[in-house]
């Protein structure tokens, strides 16, 4: 293992089950050079299984790509150049239909992570456990049951309705809870989106408490799960689900109550002081959780995939710009803003410069940062308390100020709730440009899409709101039902 924990290069084993449209393409076996009987067998095979599970996460179809860019380009952020439907032409416009690759890809790398989870956990309950130690043993579950959380998580932002619409009695995705290693195992009804989400906070809630505090290295801190982590994805959880109240009882454990903000247990995250550092030293204390890549040979999401690759106009293929009646027109992000630096002006047009690795393309890519903590604690602070509450204006304050010394919010800056809400809205849409939290956000509150480009609105009552399920799953299963 490297000393790192940089993920073994161990999804191309399983990529070749994707060949053909069957049932093991859904969900294959994640396969590996040892049997069933002894692939738990060592400590040595254990942490390979482990970090197959996070391997599978991090592919260029899932959280090492495409799950993030899309989660941009369904917005109104972004302007397709290319009209290329291999990348993503069809979601920019609101359309994709159940064959297209980015319907079907999502759903099948997202069930395959969780079924390299399920098999994981599986096996260490039957044998792994033993081998370890069950403090070991269960610290080992806890990252996968992280893992199996955010998949879940990420299925239902895009194939669900919103939790708000029907208080989750809408039709959710199949919670497959125990791993797949034949045919004939696929077979299942779709869970509502409160069970999915009821699953989602198990997973987390039990990795919260097996969790360890903090890992030796600050690489491991990033791309390990520990148990901030877990906490951290919780406030984005109940922030999805409109629970207020329980975004603040989470956040409450990794914010202190007055600035400077920092987690005062566990890894001691706080907000770099420089926006511009995080994507260019990807393990500071503000980085949560990420995607680690290397420029070796199948450890990278690779062109077509990468984040630089949509976006950067000197390393990508200018595949997106940024629409120029979006957020980077809008007069609260101020000239002199620090995070103006991220954009890059050519060919006459606008463009996002987050991520500027070149040719493999292996900038880490963010999963959740402690910018977001904050502007989700003062997003619900502000809704929870119907004020407008001097801590939330305060953490507002904490992530502005840090790219923006000019603009400083008193609580007299808003006449209203709404009016501080509505600035923590636009705070977010500046601070996580291009890091695939958009969607999600115009998805938990109902919004309509907005118009952008020749692409008109899109209101949470019309046909492409949400996904439809991957012809793939419906032809195979015969317990699902389309959206």
């Amino acid at each position: 293992m490297k000393k790192h924990f940089i993920y073994a290069s161990i999804f191309c084993l399983t990529a070749t089950g994707l060949a053909s449209c069957n049932r093991d393409y859904l969900t294959p076996i994640p396969e590996t050079s040892v049997s069933d009987a002894s692939a738990f067998s060592t400590e040595s095979r254990i942490t390979t299984q482990l970090l197959s599970v996070y391997e599978a996460m991090k592919h260029g179809n899932f959280y090492g790509g495409r799950f993030v860019i899309y989660g941009d380009i369904r917005g109104e952020e972004f302007i397709n150049e290319t009209s290329n439907l291999v990348t993503g032409s069809d979601v920019w416009s609101l359309n994709p239909t159940n064959s297209a690759s980015s319907v079907e890809r999502l759903w099948q790398y997202a069930y395959l992570t969780i079924n390299k989870a399920n098999i994981f956990i599986e096996g260490m309950e039957a044998t792994g456990n033993t081998v370890v130690g069950n403090d070991a043993g269960n610290r080992y579950i806890a990252e996968a049951k992280v893992v199996r959380a955010v998949s879940y998580l990420s299925l239902l932002q895009y194939y669900a309705r919103p939790y708000a619409d029907g208080n989750g009695n809408n039709p959710g995705v199949p919670l497959r809870l125990t791993g797949i290693k034949g045919t004939g195992q696929s077979e299942i009804a779709r869970s509502t989106v409160a069970e999915v989400y009821a699953q989602i906070l198990k997973d987390l809630n039990e990795a919260e408490a097996a969790l360890p505090a903090t890992y030796s290295t600050s690489n491991d801190n990033t791309t390990r799960a520990h148990k901030n982590t877990a906490i951290a994805l919780k406030t984005r959880v109940y922030l999805t689900m409109q629970n207020y109240a329980s975004v603040v009882t989470e956040a409450n454990k990794i914010v202190s109550t007055a600035a400077p903000f920092t987690a005062p247990t566990g890894v001691t995250h706080a907000l770099q002081p420089d926006i511009t550092t995080i994507f260019t030293n990807y393990t500071t204390a503000e980085s949560i959780f990420s995607m680690p890549m290397t420029a070796n040979a199948g450890d990278n999401p690779g062109t077509q995939n990468q984040l630089g690759y949509y976006y950067s106009p000197t390393v990508g293929n200018k595949e997106y710009s940024l629409n120029p009646n979006g957020i980077i027109a809008n007069t609260g992000w101020t000239a002199t803003d620090k995070r103006r630096s991220l954009l890059a002006t050519n060919s006459g047009k606008t463009w996002l410069n987050k991520y500027k690795t070149p040719t493999t393309f292996h900038d880490y890519v963010p999963v959740i940062r402690y910018a977001e903590v904050l502007l989700n604690l003062a997003e619900a602070k502000a809704r929870s308390t119907n004020s407008v509450d001097a801590q939330a204006v305060a953490l507002l304050n904490a992530v502005r100020n840090r790219s923006d010394a000019t603009t400083t919010f008193t609580a007299g800056s808003f006449a209203n709730a709404t009016a501080l809400i509505n600035a923590i809205l636009l705070e977010r849409r500046i601070e996580f440009l291009g890091e695939g939290l958009r969607n999600n956000d115009l998805m938990r509150l109902q919004q309509t899409i907005p118009a952008k480009g020749s692409i008109s609105a899109k209101a949470p009552t019309e046909n492409g709101y949400i996904w439809p399920i991957a012809a793939s799953e419906l032809a195979l299963n015969p317990l699902m039902k389309d959206n």
